[in-house]
């Protein structure tokens, strides 16, 4: 069952795909950061989204089982 939770789940999942897929959008070297080409900074920037991304959807995915057990064993009652 597709549910707004679930879809906020699957954009924290794709998104960083998206974004490491579309290298167009980061393959430059302007504007540097500490000395740092965009293309690496950019790339780097991405590693920490993605883990705060996942976890987040991690997160919702408990919350969400928790949800559905709890709707679950109230509905056999």
């Amino acid at each position: 069952m597709v549910t707004p939770t679930r879809v906020v789940i699957a954009l924290c999942l794709v998104a960083p795909f998206v974004a490491m897929l579309w290298v167009g959008s980061y393959a430059k070297t302007d504007p540097q950061f500490i000395g740092i080409p965009f293309f690496y900074w950019y790339q780097m920037l991405w590693v920490l989204l993605s883990t705060v991304l996942t976890m987040t959807a991690y997160k919702l995915w408990q919350r969400d089982q928790r949800a559905r057990s709890a709707s679950k064993g109230g509905a056999s009652r």
